[in-house]
């Protein structure tokens, strides 16, 4: 498929004898239909050639020289080069690509590069609830989008089961265990104790000292803190895989926060080397003042490691084990500080500077509710499965409203449901604050995922009406050159860029407004155009552009983590 961009720099780059890929960097995609398809600002040149952007737009353009099948004509607005993509050139470069091409977008960008990212990540012991959503569903997204960019992607699922909040927890038990029953209802049993040993903790110190003995006891191997700590753990895995198999995660390792903890030795060694461990105040810590942070704590008082600690080692193992070139950590911007204090610290570890430069902190906003923040420790909290079950049930209830006869409306409804809660929360910049609202979350009209599902089972079902998809050979792109198709056909031709775009940004909601934005051209194109006629050059032409958003929406969609369904 031609490069439109790259063709158009090339072009301006015999002109200013400049590097195409630089001159690409600075082509724009100009908003309004009235500026073209591609815009070239020559703000830049001003002060290198003393001259104004205008005048020099248009001395490039008294020199450009162009191949008229592809560009139809350039024009300078103000200080831009304007060029408009000849629109039977547009055409043939999809419907070729579609074709040559079963998997539509996809690319080796990413070759023989390798992406670590760790995501989800839940507590152990406490429920998995909407807050977790958010980790869970960027990260996945992004583990998709890069992986059919061609990298090869490492999923991490760091299970937060170490920490002083196991203390407190291995203290509640020990106190009121008999009390609740672990066995038959353990997340929610096990929430109880330790909302409870919170405010004993609140209300005695000497009960949050014993707290954290018992972490430091568990660090040393203790027999009956160990044992306590592995049941916790294994009931609360069981209950976690029942939300990713509802939402359709998967991870390429679990090693969570325990997992290094054989390998911090090693990391507080390093440090001392380095010369930066110091003491103070009976802790060991990496002072960053220089920085213009707070120390990174390594070793608490009491001897026992920290969040830190762990990360370091775990920044350590995951650059010997996946020689990483970028590592994604996809946590809310609560963290924001921590990471910058282990990013800093990790580059006293004597790694190469290729990892360090490799560590990136995707941070996105809280999910709050209407009264304010959720906590664990103070009980508000809404349960991950019980709103994915919930959304499931409002959609099997709208479906049964609106299609009472259709079948498999058990499957239809999961799918609707689940795809509606992912893309609610991909659907804006992941940087934003949420507020939890079942009806917006659950709304199935305007722009949503059950939007998009719509939009595509029309596809199907056109495609079904015409007997399905036409030969190759038989589509005249000459039916496809007016402005609604040629809308349709540029955002089409956009989807590697979009896909790109959201790698750069680390930014799914790039491809939801891209998935959004063809929806609805797609339905412009729908009403504007009668699709099923009897001339056959002008249908087939239709249905084959109807199959190419189709099979777009398709896999756009699933690289959110939303499931198509082929009826609604």
């Amino acid at each position: 498929m031609i490069d439109f961009k790259k063709y158009i720099a090339e072009s301006i780059g015999k002109v200013l004898n400049e590097e195409t890929s630089e001159i690409q960097n600075f082509i724009e995609n100009p908003r309004g239909e009235n500026n073209g398809d591609y815009a070239y600002p020559c703000f830049r040149l001003a002060k290198i050639l003393k001259k104004s952007p205008m005048v020099i737009a248009e001395e490039i353009k008294s020199k450009i020289e162009f191949n008229t099948d592809i560009i139809e004509k350039v024009e300078v607005a103000g200080g831009y080069l304007n060029f408009f993509i000849k629109k039977e050139a547009l055409a043939l470069q999809v419907i070729q690509e579609f074709s040559d091409n079963k998997l539509y977008g996809k690319s080796d960008i990413g070759n023989n590069k390798n992406i670590v990212i760790d995501y989800s990540a839940p507590n152990i012991a406490k429920p998995f609830h909407i807050g977790h959503l958010r980790s869970t569903v960027i990260g996945g997204a992004l583990y998709n989008v890069y992986k059919y960019l061609g990298y090869n992607v490492t999923g991490i699922n760091h299970l937060g089961d170490y920490g002083t909040q196991f203390g407190k927890l291995i203290e509640g038990y020990k106190r009121w265990g008999n009390e609740y029953n672990i066995e038959e209802n353990p997340i929610d049993e096990l929430t109880k104790i330790y909302i409870r040993i919170n405010q004993a903790c609140k209300d005695d110190e000497i009960i949050l000292e014993e707290c954290r003995n018992n972490f430091k006891k568990l660090e040393d191997g203790d027999e009956y803190c160990v044992q306590l700590w592995n049941k916790f753990k294994d009931v609360s895995l069981k209950e976690f895989q029942k939300v990713y198999d509802l939402l359709g995660t998967k991870f390429d390792s679990w090693n969570g926060e325990s997992f290094y903890s054989d390998k911090m030795n090693e990391i507080v060694e390093l440090l001392e080397k380095s010369g930066k461990l110091e003491e103070s105040e009976g802790a060991r810590v990496v002072k960053l003042e220089d920085k213009g942070m707070a120390p990174c704590i390594i070793i608490k008082t009491n001897g026992s490691s920290t969040y830190a600690t762990r990360d370091l080692a775990a920044i350590m193992y995951r650059a010997r084990t996946y020689n990483f070139d970028k590592a994604l950590y996809v946590t809310s911007y609560e963290q924001t500080l921590h990471f910058k204090q282990v990013f800093e610290t990790a580059k006293l570890l004597g790694l190469d500077e290729k990892y360090t430069k490799g560590l990136e902190h995707v941070s996105f906003g809280m999910v709050l509710l209407k009264t304010g923040k959720m906590s664990t420790r103070e009980g508000n909290m809404i349960k991950l499965e019980d709103l994915l079950k919930e959304s499931i049930l409002r959609a099997q209830k709208i479906i049964e409203e609106k299609n009472p006869d259709i079948e498999n409306k058990e499957e239809i409804a999961k799918k609707v449901g689940i795809g509606a809660v992912i893309f609610n929360d991909l659907a804006n910049s992941r940087i934003k604050d949420e507020i939890f609202d079942w009806d917006a979350i659950l709304n199935f009209q305007g722009e949503t995922g059950p939007y998009i599902q719509y939009t595509y089972v029309r596809t199907k079902s056109v495609l079904e009406k015409a007997g399905g998809t036409p030969d190759i050979q038989n589509i005249k792109i000459e039916y496809l050159t007016d402005d609604a198709s040629t809308k349709v056909l540029k955002l089409i031709y956009n989807f590697r860029d979009t896909l790109i775009q959201v790698t750069d940004k680390n930014e799914p909601s790039i491809l939801s407004r891209y998935l959004i934005d063809l929806a609805k051209a797609y339905s412009n194109f729908y009403n504007e155009n009668k699709i099923i006629v009897e001339n056959e050059d002008i249908k087939n032409a239709r249905v084959y552009l109807t199959f190419a958003v189709g099979k777009v929406l398709k896999t756009g969609a699933e690289l959110l983590g939303i499931d198509m369904p082929d009826k609604m």
